[in-house]
């Protein structure tokens, strides 16, 4: 969809402006949803508690030192049984993506959480705005979901993460020499070729010159971030026969021997798993951290630009993934890395690659794009914020054909073997608990996302 018509969609504007005054100061003080695949969308509400770009008592642009959703209540929900979404599209099933996202809008908009194992339900309040907080959702389903809000007897605006990413990564290129802006992304929003769509019409409507693109899908990056067993398994000491992720004998993500010095692959505490023959021989390589992924992708992604003889090296870098800012600093570290990095006294990649690359997280441009909507609807909350809540999806665990995996989660086989339309109800929605999600998931939040990490502990009082 383009920039232009994105604009002119006015489903949820139109349908909000047609409620009554009473259905109106009704939602004043309800709840911002922001949803996402997993974990990863948190990034995206870190930017929204935090940010300071717009005069409260104005809202014109221009920090005065308040947050500006400070009197804004929150619902993130994850959608962790049925991640990661950007392997639906590889496997053909892209209705039923679209048919997950619905299933959270509904939700989010109205609904009830369970009580997981006690087969007994608690009402929620419903959301005033919608906040995609996951690039592929946004490419596969935004349209659907805008449809679905406006379907309802009260329609909720909707916000995506790509327009914003896209917007951040222009305004950079306007003020900086030209050069290639680069996609990393999971492997189902490169598929849809979402970004490089957005750019181009947007670039268009700012009357700029065509940027170069690359793309590079990001396959199990997101996924081993938040720790999908098919992808990384910590507690894994040998090679696995149930590992879905790059490997030297997948064919679509090959693990190039010739490349393992450019790679410089983690090896310690088993974060690179061999398959060994009798004489000690490694004959398949398995990625077994979140670094090793990064690296590996990195790498693919400048070798495609040498090989297509890219004519602008890389100079910005769309994070396009909320899961990927997680690995920002390592993101950054490895590109260092390959901007350094000689053969035979010649720099490797310097022809494709800037001393500088400007890292692009959409996440703050999607909160402000939050914060003018809610304004320009008169949905702002006059009041002080309620408390923030968090959700989670997991496997619904009564029903008869289900097929889990030794961590308790859906087989890689079964999450994508199902089809759309089956009427089935595949996960239960409950609050984040260190039950659904990692120790370790929770210490990286306390790192990188304190504020998020500080309303966790706060909703679970």
């Amino acid at each position: 969809m383009s920039v232009l018509k994105y604009l002119l969609s006015g489903f949820a504007l139109f349908a909000l402006i047609g409620t009554s005054n009473a259905q109106q100061k009704n939602r004043f003080n309800a709840p911002i949803g922001v949803f996402d695949s997993g974990t990863g969308g948190l990034t995206v509400l870190e930017a929204l508690l935090t940010l300071d770009a717009f005069n409260n008592k104005t809202g014109q642009p221009g920090a005065d030192g308040k947050p500006d959703f400070q009197s804004e209540s929150f619902q993130y929900l994850a959608d962790q049984a049925n991640m990661p979404y950007g392997n639906y599209a590889a496997e053909n099933k892209t209705k039923l993506l679209q048919e997950h996202v619905i299933k959270n809008m509904d939700f989010l908009l109205k609904g009830q959480y369970d009580l997981d194992g006690t087969h007994s339900t608690s009402p929620k309040q419903g959301v005033k705005m919608l906040v995609l907080a996951c690039n592929t959702a946004t490419a596969y389903a935004l349209n659907e979901v805008k449809d679905f809000s406006a379907s309802q007897q009260v329609a909720a605006p909707v916000v995506g993460v790509i327009n914003a990413g896209v917007k951040a990564a222009l305004a950079y290129q306007a003020t900086h020499q030209k050069g290639t802006i680069g996609v990393f992304a999971t492997a189902g929003t490169v598929a849809s070729d979402g970004y490089p769509k957005t750019i181009r019409a947007m670039a268009e409507q700012l009357k700029m010159a065509t940027p170069s693109i690359v793309s590079q899908g990001g396959f199990g990056l997101a996924d081993a971030i938040d720790r999908d067993y098919s992808f990384f398994a910590e507690a894994a000491k040998e090679y696995r026969n149930d590992y879905k992720g790059p490997s030297v004998k997948n064919s679509n993500y090959k693990i190039d021997t010739s490349l393992l010095s450019i790679y410089n692959f983690n090896k310690a505490d088993n974060k690179l798993l061999c398959e060994y023959d009798d004489k000690g021989k490694c004959l398949d390589i398995q990625l077994n951290d979140p670094e090793n992924y990064v690296r590996y992708h990195l790498v693919s992604l400048l070798e495609k630009m040498k090989k297509e003889q890219y004519a602008s090296p890389m100079n910005t870098l769309i994070l396009g993934c909320t899961h990927y800012p997680f690995m920002r600093d390592t993101i950054r570290r490895v590109l260092n890395e390959l901007y350094q990095l000689k053969f035979n006294d010649q720099y490797l990649y310097r022809t494709v690659l800037a001393e500088h690359v400007e890292l692009i997280d959409p996440a703050v441009e999607t909160a402000k794009e939050a914060y003018v909507e809610l304004r320009k609807l008169s949905l702002m909350n006059p009041s002080a914020g309620q408390k923030n809540n968090f959700y989670i999806t997991v496997p619904n665990k009564n029903l008869s054909d289900v097929k889990l995996q030794e961590d308790g989660w859906f087989t890689y086989e079964y999450k994508y073997g199902r089809s759309e339309g089956a009427q089935k109800k595949y996960v239960n929605f409950v609050p984040f608990d260190h039950k659904n999600i990692s120790t370790a998931t929770y210490d990286r939040i306390k790192v990188a996302l304190p504020n998020v990490y500080q309303q966790i502990i706060l909703s679970n009082k």
